[in-house]
């Protein structure tokens, strides 16, 4: 069997290989593009959730995004620090609406806390809410918004009396990176697009090692 198989391929000439290659490219091309695209609707269905404030159907969508992208070769181009690279993945995007709802219940915590009588500059929560309330009216700001609650830090800041009260809101609000997402994917999977990769690998190294073989044979020919 394996003497018969390496005669069909002797038979075979690199030229006819050549024109292998072409359609086998192409398939290549086409299976990346499609598990590309299957990302990238998968990955916008966690985004549209996010959006919608469905946590479960969040925690849903990424899992299928995960096991998707972690079994099967899925080639992104991202772009970072204004740069375009190419990685194996989704590239990095983030839950915003998710992380603006967890700061915003930070928030509405710390108000209990700030919006004290005791407090000698009264209730200082409401003091920032006065003046970033009108901000986000004039802006179209929800109250979930980053930029209200941007706003509202601020003015909260300007207040010396809440000074330790400041550092206990800065603590409790969520790290940013918990709402990062980043998923990696393998360089082959054993997938109809790996075994196509596969073949094309194959092609290719069968070709290159006929060049080498003639140029040799060229150049034993010439030194002979």
């Amino acid at each position: 069997m394996k003497k018969r198989g390496r005669i069909k391929l002797r038979m075979i000439k690199t030229w006819q290989l050549l024109l292998i290659l072409v359609p086998v490219l192409f398939a290549d091309a086409t299976l990346l593009r499609l598990d590309h695209i299957r990302m990238t609707e998968m990955r916008d269905a966690v985004l549209e959730a996010d959006a919608a404030e469905d946590d479960q159907a969040i925690s849903d969508n990424l899992e299928k995004l995960k096991d998707y992208v972690f079994s099967n070769i899925v080639i992104n181009i991202v772009e970072e620090n204004g740069e375009q690279r190419v990685t194996f993945g989704t590239g990095p995007f983030y839950l915003e609406h998710q992380y603006i709802r967890a700061a915003n219940a930070a928030l509405e915590e710390a108000e209990k806390t700030i919006g004290s009588d005791s407090n000698p500059n009264g209730n200082v929560y409401q003091l920032a809410s006065e003046v970033c309330r009108p901000q986000a009216i004039a802006n179209g700001w929800s109250w979930n918004d980053a930029n209200y609650i941007n706003c509202m830090m601020g003015e909260i800041q300007k207040y010396p009396a809440a000074d330790e009260l400041q550092d206990k809101i800065i603590a409790s609000l969520p790290s940013t990176e918990l709402y990062r997402k980043n998923y990696a994917s393998p360089i082959w999977a054993p997938t109809l697009t790996g075994f196509m990769i596969l073949i094309t690998i194959v092609v290719i190294v069968v070709i290159l090692i006929r060049g080498l073989i003639w140029v040799i044979l060229r150049l034993s020919l010439f030194f002979a």
